[in-house]
């Protein structure tokens, strides 16, 4: 039996940040364990690659409907998935890179799948591994959903889609989260004709309303179509084709519509992977989400700690690598805060992109704040007009009495940066008119944050 001060169940962005934090800052001996992919989700088949596909599909977006516009004459843009596919592969690094860059960093791996012995010991291919630190960080999977028929039909998700070499004719996403949100818009502009379900009445179910809607009618306007409150009851292969049913969510028995497609990708969850780790060995505590955990990404049983998508907490990279820096100096004595999530930027990464920070209208409500908000329009932007911009806005949401901004929501392009850079602003209690004051730089797209919260200023009085 080999001995660590930390064992690692994964090899994932949580995984890779505790090991290196426990080896550098606290000297520990280190060994991962990784089933599938050495480096994880993100780099293999997430975020590295998925944004791959989404640039093909922006530019070809773009050939098609801006260059002849601005003056540039080209033929129409056609996305050449196998080349596509080829260029994503070139972004990833090979796993055997993955484990030399380990080993050079001092740690020890291995391969295959671990099982708790005890709250100290794990087992992996025979090999029997102890120490008194464990951290778990196996991450999540796409969550297949009670379609009945599904288990019989090739459906695709946000990993075998980019498999592809043939873009489909015909593609139905089940779900109008972030996935599907960007895998449908992206086979929409290599040529799929794109049809989105969801049970929820709205897109973006955890983004403020009013800046879904605007993302659901840029989608529209370009052709994909968008079916809400309802679900896929049933799909079945016919003739070479998938017939799904689609009923509406407030009746069940109301009127079906029957969508015939070429492919269905699913895109409706995240499970955690924790079926094969024997957790009820140990008596560790799970949910639907995945294991629980407080603040410091403790499970209930002493000596392991949870990290990542695995606890079903804010699924994103950088929140892995957040929460497994609190774990690590929570394990070896740094005495961490508690994790902090409220003023968390997130983005989708569509055309335009939709991300905020801090609280929803809804949500600054029903912490008990007076809200009030300002919203700008996009397209009177002067930086937009220059790409002909039509859909996006600017939502700034406010505390009526102490004017501290409490959440910013856009819809435009680079969305994703403008709310990060003004995330430390909200951290730090910026009011409505400290954002009104602000210098900006002309013309950008992120000056509209300055436009919507000029809207709020009060009036001077004498």
């Amino acid at each position: 039996m080999k001995e660590y001060d930390l064992i690692v169940i994964g090899a994932g962005s949580a995984a890779r940040e505790a090991a290196k934090k426990a080896a550098t800052e606290y000297d520990a001996r280190v060994a991962l364990i990784e089933r599938e992919l050495w480096g994880g989700s993100c780099p293999n088949v997430a975020c590295t690659p998925t944004k791959a596909y989404l640039v093909a599909a922006e530019l070809t977006h773009q050939i098609n409907t801006l260059a002849a516009k601005v003056g540039v004459e080209v033929g129409p843009a056609k996305a050449n998935l196998a080349k596509v596919k080829a260029r994503k592969e070139t972004l990833r690094k090979p796993q055997p890179k993955w484990l030399e860059d380990f080993e050079e960093a001092g740690y020890d791996s291995y391969a295959g799948t671990a099982t708790f012995v005890d709250p100290r010991t794990l087992r992996v291919e025979g090999a029997e591994l102890r120490a008194e630190k464990i951290l778990i960080a196996t991450g999540s999977r796409t969550a297949i959903p009670p379609i009945e028929g599904i288990e019989d039909v090739d459906w695709i998700d946000h990993v075998s889609a980019l498999e592809l070499e043939k873009v489909p004719e015909s593609l139905l996403v089940v779900g109008a989260g972030a996935v599907g949100l960007e895998f449908g818009q992206a086979f929409s502009r290599f040529g799929s004709e794109v049809t989105i379900v969801d049970a929820v009445d709205q897109i973006a179910p955890r983004s403020d309303p009013q800046a879904a809607a605007e993302l659901q009618a840029a989608l529209e306007d370009e052709g994909i179509a968008v079916i809400l409150g309802s679900f896929v009851k049933r799909i079945a292969e016919d003739d070479g084709a998938l017939v799904a049913t689609i009923v509406p969510q407030d009746d069940s028995d109301g009127d079906p519509q029957e969508l015939r497609v070429e492919k269905v990708l699913l895109a409706s969850g995240r499970a955690p992977n924790i079926e094969e780790l024997a957790l009820d060995t140990v008596g560790i505590e799970t949910s639907k989400p995945g294991i629980a955990v407080d603040g410091r990404m403790r499970t209930n049983v002493q000596g392991i700690w949870a990290a990542g998508d695995v606890n079903g907490h804010a699924q994103f990279t950088p929140v892995a690598q957040y929460q497994a820096r609190i774990a690590i100096d929570d394990m070896f004595g740094g005495d961490p805060a508690s994790a902090d999530y409220s003023v968390l930027p997130t983005a989708i990464f569509t055309d335009p992109e939709l991300a905020g920070v801090g609280l929803t209208e809804a949500g600054a409500k029903e912490q008990g704040h007076e809200v009030e908000t300002v919203v700008h329009a996009l397209e009177h932007v002067k930086r937009a007009s220059y790409t002909d911009a039509k859909r996006g806005l600017y939502k700034i949401v406010f505390d009526r009495a102490s004017r501290r901004v409490l959440g910013l929501h856009v819809v435009a392009p680079g969305a994703s940066d403008i709310v990060q850079g003004l995330a430390v602003a909200i951290k730090l209690g910026a009011t409505v008119e400290d954002l009104a004051h602000a210098h900006h730089t002309f013309p950008t797209i992120g000056e509209g944050v300055k436009a919507a919260a000029e809207q709020a200023r009060q009036p001077a009085t004498v």
